[in-house]
């Protein structure tokens, strides 16, 4: 199925795997990043990567997961989703990060990337700040 149109259904979405999901919510997520930082910092262009890094890698989104977790932060369905991300069987070894890290943070880009199909674009942006908040 190819994605040319948003908002897809829960059943369209339910169609790709979580890795898929992941893959595109990498990219969501990364976007969100990058908007933030441009938007709100006014700092040279070479230290808008280190800010970046700091927020993209797995120990951090993996704090981000269970803390949205842990306050009920995400619907039902989200954390169905998050879940099914973070036990979807992925090959990749992380380098800095342990095995349940990277899996956590498989699960956070793949809620990002199934908000993305859905088009719940303002969800996506609550995820965001609440994660943003979060101390990297």
């Amino acid at each position: 199925m190819i994605c040319t149109k948003r908002p897809l259904t829960t059943a369209q979405i339910n169609e790709y795997n979580s890795v898929a999901l992941a893959y595109l919510g990498d990219a969501v997520y990364e976007q969100q990043i990058r908007l933030k930082l441009i938007t709100d910092m006014n700092i040279l262009a070479g230290k808008l990567h280190g800010y970046a890094v700091k927020r993209a890698c797995a120990e951090y989104q993996c704090r981000a997961a269970r803390i949205l977790m842990e306050e009920n932060f995400l619907t039902d369905e989200e954390q169905t989703v998050l879940k099914r991300g973070r036990n979807a069987s992925s090959k990749a070894a992380p380098k800095h990060a342990t095995a349940i890290e990277y899996r956590m943070a498989t699960g956070l880009e793949s809620l990002f990337g199934y908000l993305f199909l859905k088009g719940e674009d303002n969800r996506i942006e609550e995820i965001f700040n609440r994660i943003w908040d979060i101390e990297p």
